[in-house]
């Protein structure tokens, strides 16, 4: 593909949502309101993402898939230049799927708010706010500069809070403070350390600050960072980013986040929002301080696995009768663990796993946004997500009162706890081979003491993923109840059209990474090779 074209495509991922939000405000022409207002403000979020998709779609299409280490649908122009501030645009095979998964999960969110309106106020700032949260996430996994890239982590803040706050349910108002004081805080640690790699560096530019940093580990010469400066600045950046990603222990705002977020909004926080911390420290930890990485792997690495037996030991005791667990914050804890795996998977300084984090990212983000989308419209159905609620004394029997429904959560749950032949299994599996050989100078024997702990999160996960799919799925059905009598529980309305279109892809897609890992790992690999050896040159 011509190379102005992919400037422009990956230029209009960021700029069309954020047109397409302001517009969004706007009234919507007489000709194009349909049965109101309301109905064609949400069509026209739909229209939007769904152009932006196409552009995702586009750009991935016309991506050279014979080079991904090097960065493609480069944009460079000067913005500030007396803090040589620079808005610098690329992609390469870390960040491409990414944005494709960025775009595919909002456009679907804004089918389904097209077909399930969110209750709350105007859907016209429903649909700005969702279109603002695209163009900041698209951003963050575009831009090439640490200013820059500091700016649309930030945009992606407010927007999140209001559809937590305005759009969300129980106590959202608490919900939506705790979500942006922990990642306000920590951003502002992160930024910090930003500054300190890009003064010291000499520039913001992050490809740049890469490849400086490789030649003066390489002793070929370039502006080092001293080991103090760089144990300093890769704190604060730790720090930052393990809020979004989340790890234990930074990871307490996550559950009442999704707890009380719309369906939408704990799609979108799951399946990309997390991804912004992880992403961030594979592109800028990892390659600008080098020294510091391999300093702070191990105890990243000990975070991960807590955090992975946590997060499982907390879904097991949710999950059990009489504890009164929420299906959706169960399945935020589940993400804990997940997001466990990523961080042990990046925490072993090899290309094993850091390849096994970067296809965890993308396997969750496919899962856990299907799991949203059911919990969403199970809560639709029967007005609760209360576990005990819905599964009485012997079980929800979900196979027999929606069985299409009921075969989509077994589905979901099996891809969530690492089945074999679905995507959940690889980035699990190289995360823990990236345990047992980890990069030079680092323990052996403690990353084996990890794996194995991370090998006992994955049969923690198999048992909590099976005892929901037992409480929800199964149990007594009454077919033809006796003539006098009201069956045992209310009919529930099994899946409609318009949720077998949103929920497919994520379905498809989730088998097909399973089948074909190469598709994805052939993009990661040979740019995780490049960043891990000190940027893309």
């Amino acid at each position: 593909m011509n190379h102005t074209v992919q400037q422009l495509l990956l230029a209009a991922l960021v700029v069309l949502p954020l047109l397409g939000s302001a517009a969004a405000l706007l009234p919507a022409p007489p000709g194009l309101r349909g049965r109101g207002p309301d109905q064609a403000v949400l069509r026209h979020g739909v229209t939007v993402t769904g152009v932006v998709l196409a552009a995702a779609i586009a750009l991935a299409a016309g991506f050279d898939h014979d080079h991904p280490a090097r960065m493609q649908a480069q944009t460079d122009i000067g913005w500030i230049p007396a803090l040589d501030i620079r808005i610098h645009l690329g992609v390469d095979g870390v960040s491409l799927p990414l944005l494709v998964l960025t775009a595919l999960l909002t456009f679907l969110s804004a089918l389904y708010a097209y077909f399930n309106r969110p209750s709350g106020p105007s859907p016209k700032a429903f649909v700005a706010l969702l279109l603002l949260l695209e163009s900041g996430t698209l951003a963050s996994f575009a831009v090439l500069d640490l200013m820059l890239f500091f700016l649309a982590f930030e945009m992606v803040l407010i927007p999140m809070y209001f559809l937590i706050n305005r759009w969300g349910s129980g106590e959202r108002e608490r919900a939506a403070w705790r979500f942006i004081l922990y990642t306000l805080l920590g951003s502002v640690v992160m930024l910090l350390g930003l500054l300190l790699v890009g003064l010291g560096g000499g520039t913001f530019d992050m490809v740049a600050l890469a490849t400086t940093a490789s030649d003066s580990a390489s002793g070929a010469g370039g502006s080092e960072l001293s080991h103090t400066t760089q144990l300093i600045a890769a704190l604060a950046i730790i720090v930052g980013l393990a809020v979004k990603a989340p790890m234990w222990p930074l990871h307490s705002w996550l559950p009442d986040a999704h707890t009380a977020a719309p369906t939408v909004g704990s799609v979108l926080l799951a399946g990309v929002l997390l991804k912004m911390g992880t992403y961030g420290l594979v592109r800028i930890v990892l390659p600008m301080t080098p020294g510091a990485a391999h300093t702070y792997a191990p105890y990243l690495a000990a975070f991960a696995v807590v955090g992975i037996i946590y997060g499982s030991l907390a879904c097991l005791a949710l999950a059990r009768t009489g504890a009164k667990g929420d299906l959706k914050r169960l399945i935020a804890y589940s993400s804990v663990g997940h997001m466990g795996f990523v961080l042990l998977g990046i925490a072993t300084l090899t290309p094993t796993g850091v390849n096994g984090a970067l296809f965890a990212n993308i396997a969750h983000g496919l899962i856990t946004g299907l799991l949203f989308f059911l919990v969403g419209a199970l809560k639709d159905r029967s007005g609760t997500t209360d576990l005990d609620q819905l599964a009485g004394t012997s079980g929800a029997a979900l196979y027999g009162r929606a069985p299409r429904l009921g075969g989509l959560l077994a589905f979901g749950a099996v891809a969530s706890l690492g089945l074999p032949g679905l995507a959940g299994f690889w980035g699990e599996m190289l995360a823990m081979f990236g345990a047992f050989d980890p990069a030079d100078g680092l323990s052996r024997p403690a990353y084996l003491t990890y794996m194995a702990l991370a090998g006992l999160g994955t049969l923690l996960t198999a048992a909590y993923m099976l005892i929901v799919v037992r409480r929800v799925c199964m149990g007594d059905h009454p077919i033809e109840p006796r003539i006098g009598t009201e069956p045992e529980r209310p009919a529930l309305a099994d899946v409609h059209g318009h949720e077998l279109a949103v929920w497919s892809p994520l379905v498809a897609l989730t088998v097909l990474a399973g089948l074909w890992p190469a598709a994805l790992l052939g993009l990661t690999d040979p740019a995780v090779q490049q960043l891990l050896a000190g940027g893309n040159r």
